[in-house]
């Protein structure tokens, strides 16, 4: 589904060339739950941000469902985008004045949008937060927000969720209440991608690809019985905090 081939990534500071991606090779399947882990400066992000279409390659390809994203136009980018990928954020990126509700109801208003209020509110039942749908952000705790993010993500029904640090800013009860969310919507068929620097998000997952420098430096299966003792999601009907 997703190949990246010796894809490297200059950005220019200024005089100087900075290098954030150096030949990175690596693939993902339909259907996995892969971590990209890494330190701060690493380039994890720079390969988020080139596998979500937000960014393009220096040199090298990124193939994406068999599309050579390097040929596409900004026209069918940003129809992958709309279409194929949902996007989960360290930060939420919630509108503040909008209920629940309306801030996953706002990808489907540049679009298609019919029946976006019936969709919309699908997706937060997904999540287990329909009964806090006409709340707004300041109304709902960090980990609530969070599983906002998740149904905006989810509300155009993307096969890929690409998740940057989506546990960064919560405590740890709701960062395991997200990565179960994120393993149940795994198991349901969705192929996730996420950039974390935590090892317990990482034993999460079905696979770890460590950055180091703006190269892989390992790619390995991670244990199953770890991931297996993942604790449950919040209901997708319920009132889980």
């Amino acid at each position: 589904m997703i190949e990246l081939i010796d894809v490297t990534k200059v950005y220019r500071m200024g005089n100087v060339d900075v290098a954030a991606l150096q030949g990175v090779t690596l693939s993902v399947a339909e259907g996995e739950m892969v971590a990209i882990v890494g330190p701060s400066g690493s380039g994890k992000s720079t390969i988020m941000n080139i596998v979500g279409c937000l960014d393009v390659p220096t040199s090298g390809r990124y193939v994406l469902e068999g599309d050579d994203v390097g040929q596409l136009g900004d026209d069918r980018l940003a129809e992958i985008r709309n279409q194929k990928i949902g996007f989960v954020f360290q930060t939420y990126n919630l509108l503040p004045r909008l209920t629940a509700l309306a801030n996953v109801e706002m990808p489907l208003l540049y679009g298609n949008g019919h029946d976006g209020r019936r969709r919309a509110l699908e997706a937060l039942e997904r999540v287990g937060l329909a009964h806090r749908a006409h709340h707004r952000p300041t109304e709902l705790s960090g980990g609530e927000q969070q599983r906002v993010g998740i149904a905006r993500a989810l509300v155009k029904e993307p096969s890929i969720l690409l998740a940057d640090e989506p546990t960064g800013n919560l405590d740890s009860k709701s960062s395991v209440e997200i990565i179960a969310i994120l393993q149940r919507l795994n198991d349901e068929g969705i192929t996730v991608v996420i950039v974390t620097h935590e090892p317990d998000i990482v034993s999460h997952t079905k696979r770890a690809i460590s950055v180091l420098d703006g190269r892989v430096v390992s790619d390995v299966p991670v244990d199953g019985t770890r991931r297996a003792a993942a604790p449950s999601a919040p209901a997708p009907s319920g009132g889980a905090r």
